[in-house]
């Protein structure tokens, strides 16, 4: 039995504004999340000029979208954690932690992938 609820078009307009409430959401509350926007905006025009083909700016770009993905993940999780409960569980603390660190995977990316292609493309001729 399908869930109840809209369908076709109407849908994908509601599920667009639920989108972008998200991102306000995440922009008024998480500075982390307005600090890795800034430098991905920073950090955006370089991708154009460091990437030789458009493959190589797709990816320069694409490390950067992983790193907001994954902080909008990361605090989707936090605020069901606070949600749940003030009070320390080991639980609530791993799923934090773990949260945290796969933003951490998500930078370390991003360091690893731009600094790979500025050698390949700069560095080593």
């Amino acid at each position: 039995m399908p869930k109840p609820g809209y369908t076709g078009f109407t849908r994908v307009i509601k599920a667009t504004g639920y989108s972008w409430k998200g991102f306000v959401a995440a922009w008024k509350n998480e500075s982390a999340f307005r600090q890795e926007c800034v430098i991905g905006l920073v950090l955006l025009p370089f991708a154009f000029i460091i990437g030789q083909s458009m493959f190589q700016v797709a990816l320069l770009i694409s490390v950067l979208a992983v790193v907001l993905i994954t902080e909008l993940l990361n605090s989707a999780v936090e605020a069901v954690v606070d949600r749940v409960g003030e009070e320390y569980h080991d639980l609530a603390g791993r799923a934090k932690d773990m949260g945290s660190a796969a933003v951490f995977v998500s930078l370390s990316l991003v360091i690893i992938v731009w600094t790979m292609m500025v050698i390949k493309n700069f560095i080593i001729l």
